[in-house]
């Protein structure tokens, strides 16, 4: 996707991302920061965290390097007051970390189960409870709040073997529409997006030689998003007006047909 959002409409504002040490999270910590936004970048790759700072520090931006695993409640929280103390109050947070293992249910991999509950559900909802106030405080200052929160094409499609992982991200969307309920009341916005195939090392992470067959097919087959084309997406969910909420967004490759 080609940058369809110009100058700088996030001036001012204070971005956290979460799962930022490559992909998505990185484009997207880059990319806001690129329109303005100080951005604090949360992984637990310290590397390469400090690579992505020094990044948009040398493009003329703001960033801090926040080294953690958001399963950890109490380092979430301690990153939160971090962020407030050092860049000013959170009024947009990516809640993007996640983890996609794939394999057959009667594989029992219970381990990877959990590693994905932990991760995809957990830690979303930790960083959710650690920065929820500062949004809040954000939409009552007068300015815009985004809670941006990244499911996948997987909350919805039936793809076989995906069971847990689509399972970890349905709770995702889902939990999206009903808290933006309670906080659009208090000008908070609330967004999922749903991407489709990225061309991240996500995939890499998957075993199961059915599915990763279906990725690396996707991969060569046809034109598949790049975190840039996500990031973009994100930057126009943070930079339409105040009152204007985009909640669910799906975003596919146009060849894509699952």
């Amino acid at each position: 996707m080609s940058q369809v959002i110009t100058g700088t409409p996030l001036a001012g504002r204070v971005a956290v991302v979460t799962g930022a040490s490559s992909g998505i999270g990185a484009a997207t910590a880059e990319r806001l920061a690129a329109l303005g936004a100080k951005v604090a970048v949360a992984a637990r790759r310290k590397d390469n965290l400090d690579d992505l700072v020094a990044r948009i520090t040398a493009a003329g931006g703001t960033a801090l390097a926040l080294p953690l695993d958001v399963t950890d409640r109490e380092a979430v929280t301690a990153a939160a007051e971090q962020v407030a103390d050092r860049l000013g109050r959170a009024d947009l947070v990516v809640n993007n970390a996640g983890v996609q293992l794939i394999s057959p249910i009667e594989d029992l991999k219970v381990d990877d189960w959990q590693r994905q509950i932990d991760l995809n559900v957990t830690g979303v909802m930790n960083v959710l409870a650690a920065f929820v106030p500062q949004l809040v405080a954000a939409a009552e200052a007068g300015g815009p709040a985004d809670l941006i929160i990244t499911s996948s094409i997987a909350a919805t499609r039936i793809l076989e073997k995906f069971s847990v992982y689509s399972g970890t991200k349905a709770y995702l969307s889902h939990f999206s529409r009903l808290a933006r309920v309670e906080l659009g009341r208090k000008m908070v916005r609330v967004s999922a997006i749903e991407p489709g195939m990225v061309d991240t090392e996500l995939p890499d992470h998957v075993t199961d030689p059915d599915a990763s067959k279906l990725m690396a097919d996707l991969l060569r087959d046809i034109e598949c998003l790049s975190p840039a084309d996500v990031a973009e997406t994100i930057a126009f969910i943070a930079a339409v007006p105040r009152h204007v909420n985009l909640s669910e967004i799906t975003i596919l490759p146009t060849a894509q047909a699952v």
